[in-house]
This record gives structure tokens, sequence and C-alpha cells, in this order.
């Protein structure tokens, strides 16, 4: 699990978030960009403005920012991914509002999982926002709810070539797919727990996951009956959404 370093330089985070929502998620406005951030709107211009210098970004006939020439070959499909998150964040923040812990969504990027939106509980201790960021998908919550739900030929390519025990990987994702949640008990970070389930309906374009991340102090297994149940309607809400268009 990779923490953020306490030398962290403000500007630079601001700019390689910038670089990976465009890529993720694809053309955005400098307001946008901006609100993203939670920066003015002169400061998204100064770093996208950057990010075009350095073939991060270019911009469009429209004046919308999209991912440059840097990023053209790895460029997952725009809509589907902006579409998602545009959608799953009311019921994030519901989820937030009644569960009070931290939840996300993530899409499976080959062999990890990628979290394009994640709303923070307002309680002192949380855990944060996981936006851009990437995990092992057969570690983390959603990402294991995603690979349980993959034809076993399809998982096994994708993990071709990872540190992985197959075997027992195999097992817990039967597992996985009898309970219809998948659990992180500190595999990818220490003092964190997180339970997750997949978004049906999605097709090969973009799997996503949703999944309510937990200090492990208030992780209790008598509550995964109600975390589960609430994420599972909030999974089955969004992909209705998604196929309804």
């Amino acid at each position: 699990m990779k923490n953020k370093p306490p030398y962290a330089i403000a500007s630079v985070d601001a700019a390689l978030l910038l670089a990976a929502l465009l890529q993720q998620e694809g053309p955005m406005r400098v307001t946008d960009a901006a609100e993203r951030l939670g920066v003015s709107v002169s400061t998204a211009h100064r770093l996208l403005a950057m990010l075009v210098y350095r073939d991060f970004a270019e911009q469009q006939e429209d004046r919308r920012y999209r991912a440059g020439p840097v990023w053209r070959a790895a460029t997952p499909p725009e809509a589907p991914v902006a579409r998602l998150r545009e959608v799953a964040l009311p019921h994030l923040r519901r989820l937030v509002d009644d569960l009070g812990e931290t939840a996300n969504v993530a899409v499976l990027a080959g062999a990890d999982v990628r979290f394009v939106a994640t709303v923070e509980c307002d309680q002192v201790l949380r855990v944060g926002d996981r936006t851009g960021r990437t995990l092992p998908a057969h570690l983390a919550s959603g990402g294991k709810a995603i690979l349980a739900g993959l034809p076993d030929g399809e998982r096994d390519a994708l993990l071709e070539g990872v540190d992985v025990d197959l075997p027992r990987l195999r097992k817990e994702l039967a597992l996985v797919r009898r309970r219809g949640f998948a659990l992180n008990d500190q595999a990818t970070e220490t003092g964190l727990a997180a339970v997750g389930v997949a978004v049906p309906g999605m097709d090969a374009t973009v799997r996503a996951g949703l999944s309510l991340a937990v200090p492990t102090v208030r992780f209790a297994r008598d509550r995964l009956p109600g975390w589960v149940a609430a994420l599972t309607a909030a999974a089955a809400a969004i992909g209705a959404e998604l196929a309804a268009g």
C-alpha cells in the first residue's frame, strides 16, 4: 500500500492527480478541473498549461482539455468512466450519510483497480480520499468482488505475471461469489479494512466495484450484514441507472 509521503509537494500532487483524471475520465473544462482539485480556476489553468507543455494534456477545439500524447496508448474509454462517476457519486454520498464511513467506486484496470471517486465520512479518524490511486485487484475488496464475477480464463489472463497464489485466490473468489461481497482485512494498509461488492450489469468496457473503507478500530463483524445490504442496493441502483442510459 502506498501512503502519501510526508514531504509531498502540493503542486506536484495536484498536477499528477489532474493528469490521472484526464486519462481516466476524459475531457474536462478548466472549471471542472478546479472543482475536482479544490483549487482556484487560475491555479487549474496553470496546471493544465504545464500538462499541455509536457504532452500529458492537450486542448480540444471546444476548449476542453483531454489526455495528451503521453497517455494516448493507455487511455481507457472516456465516456463510460466519466458517466460511472457521475451516476455513482449521489449513491456514495447516501452510503456515507447512512453508514458513517468512507465510500468508493473503482474500476478494473488490468490487474489493478483504479479509484475514480471517493466520498469521505466526517469522522475524525477516517479513511481518506483514494481518487486516482490504484491497488492490486486481488487485494482490494472491490477488486476481489469484480474478479469473482469474471470468467476463469479472463481472470487468469489478467493476473498473469502477478505474484499471487492462484489456487488460494480461486477458493477465496468462490466464497466471494457465494456470499456476494469481498473483504480486505488490512491486506493493502495496516489499520484499514474494507468491504466491497461488484456493480452488476457492467460490460467488458468498464467493470466497477463499490467499497466501504473503515478503520479497523470500528470494523465489527456484526455490522457486516447492514454494510453489505447497503452496498448491494447502491451497486444495483448504479447498474440500473447506467443501463437505462
